[in-house]
Order: C-alpha cells, then sequence, then structure tokens
C-alpha cells in the first residue's frame, strides 16, 4: 500500500508542477491583453497653435494637425474612427488603412488625403490654442487613446 500511495502522491505532484509550468508560461500572454499596454494607435504629437498669425488661410489651418502612430507589426483599418475636440468638433475617418509603424496628420483645413496627410476640409480652427483635449475612438466608440494641453476654464 505505501508504494502504491506513494506513486500517486508523485504522480499527483508531477501533474501540479505541469500545471504551475503552464500557468507561468500563459501568464505573459495573457499580460499582454491588459489595460497597461499602450494603445495600437495612439496620438502621437498635436500642433494646436499654428506657427503665424491666425489668419484662416488654408496654409495656416494645415499647420494645425494631430498625428497618430499604428505602434503595432499590422496595418490597421481606421474606417468609422472618430478625433474629436473638448468642443464636439468631430472628425471621421473613412476606409483609411494606416501602416504597419505608421504616422498619419490630420491637417484641419483643406487639402488632397495621401497615404501619410489627412485633412479634415474645414475653414475654422478646430484645436484650443492654449487648452484642449484631442480624443481618438474606434469605430465602436471606445476610446483608444487622449491627449491634453492647457487647462480648460469652465
Amino acid at each position: 500500500m505505501s508504494s502504491a500511495s506513494s506513486s500517486v502522491r508523485r504522480i499527483a505532484a508531477t501533474v501540479l508542477a505541469a500545471g504551475a509550468v503552464v500557468g507561468a508560461a500563459a501568464l505573459p500572454a495573457a499580460a499582454q491583453d491588459g489595460h497597461h499596454q499602450r494603445p495600437r494607435v495612439e496620438i502621437s504629437r498635436v500642433q494646436a497653435d499654428s506657427p503665424g498669425r491666425d489668419d484662416h488661410s488654408n496654409r495656416s489651418l494645415n499647420n494645425e494637425w494631430v498625428e497618430i502612430t499604428n505602434t503595432t507589426r499590422d496595418a490597421i483599418n481606421l474606417r468609422g474612427w472618430t478625433l474629436r475636440d473638448d468642443d464636439g468638433n468631430r472628425y471621421r475617418f473613412d476606409n483609411v488603412r494606416i501602416a504597419s509603424r505608421a504616422t498619419l496628420r490630420i491637417h484641419t483645413g483643406n487639402g488632397r488625403d495621401t497615404r501619410t496627410d489627412l485633412f479634415q476640409d474645414r475653414r475654422e480652427y478646430v484645436w484650443g490654442n492654449r487648452a484642449d483635449t484631442a480624443t481618438l475612438r474606434d469605430d465602436r466608440g471606445r476610446t483608444v487613446d487622449t491627449e491634453s494641453w492647457g487647462r480648460r476654464h469652465h
């Protein structure tokens, strides 16, 4: 009996040890899906205050921009994603793919969209020079990233 119970104990210990190894190996993969990871697409830079005078020229409007960067190894389709300011101005992405590790610059004024530059086709400034928040949301309305500057006085 004692040899049988010692065999059972050894088998049980082996099974428990194997389970611990499998659990430890699975942990890093599960941790990658956590909420502490940086966003896959992030707001990487904002130029809210167009250099020079704010004269509402297309050149001045296009010198106000937000850059977003795809931090992954895969292209991502931004169709239905939005970029918004504190006042509710919203830019909705059409069928736009952002390449792996690429950056897109979204200008306020008019222009022709390219792989690296998109245009909101607005005639008014969007981003507050002193304070504002840019919010990037995915096609389900979930906040992907935000970038704030200055302090708003309500």
